[in-house]
């Protein structure tokens, strides 16, 4: 296989979250933390892109560019708009998604809960009540039933750790607590909620089930000083690897990397002098951080199969993302060259779109998107990475 060539049946996506995209979707937590004006974000989701509206025209626009597969999620609340009341409606809306990918020759690859939980669930404890899991899997289980003869793949918890840890111990996602008892709580209901997740969705339709986890290149600042790799080491041991461990046997993993983290002696410390900060997001410009993880997720799951459910960059300059995600691909072939099953590689995101408590200030969408009209207008980024997917090739 040539150098720049990646293995017959690589699949090349770009992903999306139905509340970063949608608008509108009132009836969950984070609707409810954006108007709270105790939260730390910057503005509402509002109108969003109107994906709702739009998800046509957004799929035919992905499949010209020259992608094969759409990574995006369904809206719980939505779906369940109160506890055991199922929309036949949303879920219909759901099915013409997957049928409008397959319409353009494009795999839907479903995300069932990505970061939104609804507003029925969390007043009455969100993910520290102890039905969630059971709760999480009968919704993973309707939606099957609706949707399971057209996906393609399932992802059934986008990012788990983020939500534990960013929303029950760093309070800056709902419900905005700070107890780390808290946090391993909710650890243990997601890895239990995946778990039933996957056995709800086999029960249905015999489709390849996976969890996609927020990962970092962690290092240890000196890379010899003990203390620092012992700092380091139990950051990322909290972080990753029970989800690690939860992830042994399933049919895939989706790896999720942006940048890396460094740790000294007393804990983290900021970006090293020298290297480039990410606007907004404040983390670095460090490619290299894909292909860290791969290895690591390879390793320490006992070799489950990988995908690359989410890397990407926020920048202006669009030339620099193309050089982060050129370098972010090199590091995919040298794990493949050394036998690590990678399987696609999914960009994030399609469109600029609402980054969370960041607002829109973030942009890191191949598609600009004016949201005073709504126009899509391709990036170069677009147009290089889809001839990548269509060639699946990096051409010199």
């Amino acid at each position: 296989m040539p150098e720049s060539q990646f293995p017959e049946g690589f699949r090349w996506g770009v992903a999306t979250a139905a509340h970063q995209v949608e608008g509108g979707n009132t009836n969950n937590d984070w609707w409810a933390w954006e108007h709270d004006p105790e939260s730390p974000c910057a503005e509402s989701s509002g109108d969003a892109c109107d994906q709702w509206n739009r998800y046509r025209s957004d799929i035919e626009m992905l499949a010209a560019l020259g992608f094969d597969n759409y990574r995006f999620s369904v809206e719980w609340s939505r779906i369940e708009p109160a506890d055991g009341e199922f929309s036949k409606s949303a879920l219909d809306h759901y099915r013409s998604v997957c049928a409008t990918c397959l319409e353009h020759g494009i795999e839907p690859v479903v995300t069932y809960h990505h970061f939104t939980t609804p507003l029925w669930l969390t007043q009455r404890g969100g993910w520290l009540s102890d039905d969630a899991p059971e709760v999480f899997a009968r919704f993973c289980e309707r939606v099957t039933q609706a949707l399971g003869d057209l996906t393609g793949r399932v992802c059934t918890i986008n990012e788990p750790n983020v939500v534990a840890f960013v929303g029950y111990m760093l309070g800056l996602f709902p419900p905005g607590h700070s107890d780390m008892d808290e946090c391993l709580r909710v650890q243990q209901a997601f890895i239990e909620a995946h778990r039933r997740a996957v056995d709800a969705v086999k029960s249905v339709a015999d489709l390849p089930v996976g969890l996609t986890l927020a990962m970092s290149d962690y290092q240890a600042v000196p890379a010899d000083d003990p203390q620092a790799i012992n700092s380091c080491n139990e950051a990322r041991r909290l972080m990753e690897d029970p989800f690690l461990e939860a992830v042994k046997g399933d049919d895939f993993m989706g790896v999720q990397t942006y940048s890396r983290m460094r740790f000294g002696p007393a804990g983290l410390i900021g970006p090293e002098e020298g290297v480039e900060v990410v606007e907004y997001m404040g983390y670095e410009f460090w490619p290299d951080s894909l292909e860290a993880t791969i290895r690591r997720a390879w390793d320490v799951s006992d070799g489950v199969p990988l995908i690359v459910t989410e890397n990407g960059l926020s920048h202006t300059d669009d030339r620099r993302r193309i050089e982060y995600v050129e370098q972010a691909l090199q590091g995919v072939l040298r794990c493949i060259a050394d036998g690590i099953d990678v399987g696609g590689y999914t960009y994030w995101s399609l469109l600029d779109n609402f980054e969370w408590a960041f607002g829109y200030g973030p942009r890191f969408g191949l598609v600009a998107v004016d949201r005073s009209t709504q126009q899509r207008t391709p990036k170069a980024s677009a147009r290089w990475l889809g001839d990548i997917a269509r060639t699946n090739a990096i051409r010199a």
